[in-house]
C-alpha cells in the first residue's frame, strides 16, 4: 500500500508518496505566493494552498498503482488563521505564523489576562504568532469578518477539510492556537470566552495517528484514488517533523538547525516549566513534548560567512577550526531576537572576549558554539522538569557541517544521531497515514522500523568539560547586557 504526506509549508507544499516499508517513491513541491500587504503582515491565500496540493497530488502519483492509495495525512505550518463562512467560503487571506501585528493583543493577553492564568489555561503563554492573538486582532479590526466566522482552522487543516468534508484537527496542532487545554486534550472554555467563539466554529480534534474521514467522492474521481482512501489527522510541523525523524517515547530528542532552530523534546506525561520558557504542547504520538525555538540558528552561520566574511565557500571560512572548548571568543546568536528561553525580539547578537591576536577562525567557530549554547539552554530546562536526555537526533542545513556536530555533541555532552533520510514533516505524515491505516500498530512502531541512523557523534569527556565551563560563561552574559537592548 502506499502513503502520502502533505507537508504544507510557507513557501511550498511538500508532497511524499511512501511505500508501506517505508521506502520513498516519491517527492514533489508546488510553490504558491506569500503576501506582504502591510510591513510585518504575512499571509497566504488558502485557495492557493489547495490548487497547488490538488495538482501535486496528482504529478506524486502519476506513475504508481493509484488503487494501493491508502491514506493521506499531514504537516504544516502552525498558528495560522483560516476562516470560511456559512457558505464554506474563505472569508479572508490566512494571517500567517510569522505574521507580527499581533503585538498589542498579544501584550493584552500576557499582562491583563495573565501569563499565569494562559498557563493554567493552555499550558503556554502568548506569542504573536499564536492563533489566538489573531482572532482578538480580527475582532477588533475587521469586526465584519469576524462576525462571518462559520468555522476556524488551522492551514493543513483547511486541505484536509476540501479532502474529507470534515472539520478537523489534532492535538499537536491545536496545541500552537493557545485555544487548547493541551494537559486536557479539549478546548478551553476560558479561552473561548476571552476571544469571543464559541466551540461549534472550531474544528473537532483527534490524535494525529487517528482517521477523520475519507475522500470525497469527487475528489477521489478526479484524482483517480479509491473512496476508501483515509484522511488522516496529522500534526504540526515540528510534531510531524519528530515523527519522521524517529523522536517518538519518553526523553527523545531532535535538534533542528534550519534557518531557525528547534529543540523537540518528547515526554510521556505532561510538564509545564515555571516561567513558561519552553513550549509545552501535545505530541503526533498520544503524548506530549517540549519544544525551544532559537530565532537564528543556521542563519547565523549564513550571515556571518556570507554577509560579514563575504565567501560562500563555508568549508573554507570553516575549515580551520579544530581546537574545541579553548575558544575565549563567546557569541550571542540573537541576530532577530530570541524566542526560547527569553522570548525577547529586541535581543541581538554579540561577540565579547574580542583580543588583538582574536582571529577570524575564533570567531567563526563562536558563531557556531554560540548557536549550541543557545539550544542548550533549552535542554537544561527540560532537565529541570526531570526529563532524561541520553541522546539526540540532529537535522536540518546546518547538520551537513561536521566540526558543527562535534560541537553540538560536546556542548550538550550527549551522543548526536544523523539519518539516512530527512524529509521532514512530509515523511512524519506520511508514517501517520500508514499508523491510521494499520500498516503499523503505534507511532513508535514505525518510527523504530523506518527511521535509520547512519552516523552517531559521541561526546569527549575533556571537551564536554571544557565546554560546561563555557556555557556557565555563556548563561551569565544575556542577563548582563539585556539592559542595553532597551535604550
Amino acid at each position: 500500500m502506499y502513503y502520502i504526506g502533505v507537508d504544507l509549508g510557507t513557501s511550498a507544499v511538500k508532497l511524499v508518496l511512501m511505500q508501506g516499508d517505508g521506502t520513498i517513491k516519491n517527492v514533489i513541491s508546488k510553490s504558491y505566493e506569500l503576501y506582504f500587504p502591510h510591513p510585518g503582515w504575512s499571509e497566504q491565500k488558502p485557495e492557493d494552498w489547495w490548487e497547488a496540493t490538488l495538482d501535486g497530488l496528482g504529478e506524486l502519483t502519476a506513475e504508481c498503482d493509484k488503487t494501493q492509495i491508502a491514506g493521506i495525512s499531514f504537516g504544516g505550518q502552525m498558528h495560522g488563521l483560516v476562516i470560511l463562512d456559512d457558505k464554506d467560503e474563505v472569508i479572508r487571506p490566512a494571517i500567517l505564523w510569522n505574521d507580527g501585528r499581533t503585538q498589542k493583543q498579544t501584550d493584552y493577553l500576557n499582562e491583563v489576562i495573565g501569563r499565569e492564568k494562559l498557563s493554567e489555561y493552555t499550558a503556554n503563554i502568548a506569542f504573536a504568532g499564536f492563533t489566538a492573538p489573531k482572532i482578538l486582532w480580527l475582532r477588533e479590526n475587521e469586526p465584519e469578518n469576524f462576525a462571518k466566522i462559520c468555522k476556524l482552522m488551522l492551514p493543513k487543516d483547511y486541505i484536509a477539510y476540501k479532502l474529507s468534508g470534515v472539520s478537523s484537527t489534532d492535538y499537536s496542532d491545536a496545541s500552537g492556537m493557545l485555544l487548547l487545554d493541551v494537559k486536557n486534550k479539549c478546548w478551553s472554555k476560558e479561552m473561548m470566552e476571552i476571544c469571543g467563539i464559541t466551540e461549534d466554529v472550531l474544528p473537532k480534534l483527534y490524535e494525529s495517528y487517528e482517521a477523520t474521514g475519507t475522500l470525497k467522492p469527487e475528489i477521489a474521481a478526479e484524482l483517480g484514488f479509491p473512496e476508501t482512501c483515509k484522511i488522516v489527522a496529522g500534526a504540526g510541523d515540528n510534531a510531524a517533523a519528530a515523527v519522521g525523524t524517529g523522536t517518538v517515547g519518553n526523553g527523545k530528542c531532535n535538534v533542528s538547525l534550519g534557518t531557525s532552530g528547534t529543540v523537540f523534546i518528547s515526554s510521556e506525561k505532561f510538564c509545564v516549566d515555571q516561567k513558561n520558557a519552553l513550549h509545552s504542547f501535545a505530541h503526533a504520538d498520544g503524548c506530549y513534548h517540549l519544544m525551544g525555538c532559537i530565532l537564528s540558528a543556521a542563519s547565523c552561520n549564513k550571515w556571518w560567512v556570507e554577509n560579514i566574511i563575504g565567501s560562500k565557500d563555508y568549508d573554507t571560512v570553516l575549515g580551520g577550526i579544530s581546537e574545541l572548548g579553548d575558544n575565549p571568543v563567546t557569541f550571542l546568536p540573537y541576530l532577530m531576537g530570541e524566542r526560547s528561553p527569553h522570548n525577547n525580539p529586541n535581543a541581538r547578537g554579540m561577540f565579547i572576549g574580542m583580543s588583538m591576536d582574536t582571529t577570524q577562525t575564533q570567531m567563526s567557530q563562536a558563531v557556531l558554539e554560540g548557536v549550541a549554547f543557545a539550544i542548550r539552554d533549552s535542554f537544561e530546562i527540560a532537565k529541570s522538569q526531570g526529563i532524561q536526555i541520553e541522546r539526540t537526533k540532529l537535522c536540518g542545513g546546518g547538520a551537513k557541517s561536521r566540526i558543527w556536530r562535534k560541537i553540538i555533541a560536546n556542548v550538550l555532552g550527549i551522543k548526536v544521531d544523523i539519518l539516512k533520510t530527512e524529509e521532514g514533516p512530509g515523511l512524519g505524515a506520511a508514517m501517520l497515514a500508514a499508523v491510521a491505516c494499520g500498516e503499523y500498530a503505534t507511532v513508535k512502531d514505525a518510527a523504530d522500523k523506518i527511521v535509520e541512523v547512519i552516523e552517531t557523534i559521541e561526546p569527549e569527556q575533556e571537551i564536554v568539560e571544557k565546554y560546561n565551563k563555557q556555557y556557565f560563561r555563556f548563561v551569565q552574559m544575556y542577563p548582563t547586557v539585556k539592559g542595553l537592548y532597551e535604550l
